[in-house]
């Protein structure tokens, strides 16, 4: 297993995996997601196996703002790579056939080195509430819920200092 970063040929693999993964109202258009791809690039991340196949990915801008706001999800959002903002996590998903092998965790691990390159002094995104334990072994806190309202779900917010 082997993580790169990403490049626009995955984008067939990512919406793959977004949909297997996510609901309709949840899940990021192909337009978005072409977008992250190219205002991303330093913190977009896919995991690969061996022979190249996508199984997992993560992604999320730079910017200054504590947590994550809706309209993050809408925007063709860009970071903001000035040291000390916090690393948002839009999404972090893994094929359903690849689950339970540490590839989420791994991806975790890869962004969090990225975050400290770049400075940032925590990473932050926001969950439901089955997904709390696994980022909770992960090292990030529950901060409660969030004031979040996408696809009309109740979301909680979860940080980790760096």
């Amino acid at each position: 297993m082997k993580i790169t970063s990403v490049q626009l040929n995955d984008l067939p693999e990512i919406l793959r995996i977004e949909n297997l993964g996510f609901n309709p109202a949840e899940a990021g258009t192909k337009a978005q997601y072409q977008a992250r791809i190219q205002n991303l690039k330093e913190t977009f991340l896919v995991a690969r196996t061996e022979d190249n196949t996508v199984t997992g990915f993560i992604v999320g801008p730079i910017i200054k703002a504590p947590y994550i706001e809706d309209w993050m999800y809408e925007a063709d959002t860009q970071s903001e790579l000035t040291p000390g903002g916090t690393l948002m996590i839009l999404t972090l998903a893994v094929d359903p056939v690849f689950q339970g092998r540490g590839i989420g965790s791994r991806l975790l691990g890869a962004i969090a080195k990225q975050a400290k390159q770049f400075k940032c002094q925590r990473i932050a995104l926001t969950c439901l509430a089955d997904r709390i334990p696994f980022y909770e072994r992960n090292g990030y806190q529950n901060m409660g819920q969030a004031a979040s309202t996408h696809a009309n779900e109740t979301w909680y917010n979860l940080v980790k200092i760096l």
